[in-house]
């Protein structure tokens, strides 16, 4: 079941979603959570930060596994999520080092890396909650459009307009990496409950069209249509494409 909220603008939707994985963790202490990365979410972390060091929130027992990393990219370099992570939350909260996970960008074998974070996280039981962004072209983690889906933690080649997307980030399209390791839709979908946030109007279409729309491997987001326990978490411009009656 999906339930949309729409919030006036992105400080309001990173306050609800915030408050759902809050609720999460004030529920069950030992969660496992998995986490994004992008510009989307920041404003989740700093909620997220700011009710710890109040003392409302205590993340001590929390395990965290990440959706994906980029391929080549070392951990200490600035665009490479385990940085982003660092930077943005683990290292603002009480969370335990040793129980924050994320594909490991240089390992020599792919195949090896792969198999190890996808037995990590079936290892660790499944995932309690799962924070997604969505792509302009409706991916989630990094698993792109295409005719069929890959299931389980995969390293992928990257699609033009993801590069295009992320070149923001790095000096030039050169630099941006080719290839990522991400969760599969399998891990994604057996998580309990998924909170997906967008804003902004250039998310507009890929809303629509996840959660308005047909169900297909064209727009992997959609596929979270077959959830049980889906909060599409969206500001007025992301949401400005979605029939009325789901505003």
């Amino acid at each position: 079941m999906v339930k949309i909220i729409v919030a006036n603008d992105y400080e309001e939707m990173s306050k609800k979603a915030a408050a759902i994985i809050a609720a999460q963790v004030i529920y069950k202490a030992d969660s496992i959570l998995g986490l994004a990365t992008g510009s989307s979410p920041i404003g989740i972390y700093d909620y997220l930060t700011k009710w710890y060091q109040e003392g409302s929130l205590d993340f001590s027992q929390i395990t965290t596994v990440n959706l994906d990393e980029y391929r080549g990219i070392e951990k200490k370099n600035d665009q490479s999520y385990d940085y982003f992570m660092h930077h943005h939350f683990f290292d603002r909260v009480n969370v335990r080092p040793e129980k924050t996970f994320l594909p490991n960008g240089m390992a020599a074998d792919v195949e090896e890396e792969c198999a190890r974070y996808q037995k990590l996280i079936d290892d660790l039981g499944g995932i309690d909650l799962q924070l997604l962004g969505i792509g302009h072209n409706g991916h989630i983690g990094f698993n792109e459009p295409g005719e069929s889906l890959e299931a389980n933690v995969h390293c992928v080649s990257l699609s033009e307009k993801t590069i295009e997307a992320n070149k923001r980030f790095f000096a030039s399209a050169e630099d941006v990496p080719k290839q990522a390791y991400t969760m599969g839709m399998r891990s994604i979908m057996e998580a309990k409950k998924i909170v997906i946030v967008a804003n902004g109007e250039g998310k507009a279409e890929a809303i629509a069209k996840a959660f308005a729309g047909k169900i297909t491997t064209k727009v992997p987001a959609s596929l979270l249509q077959l959830h049980p326990d889906v909060t599409v978490v969206v500001d007025q411009a992301a949401a400005s494409l979605l029939p009325s009656y789901m505003q």
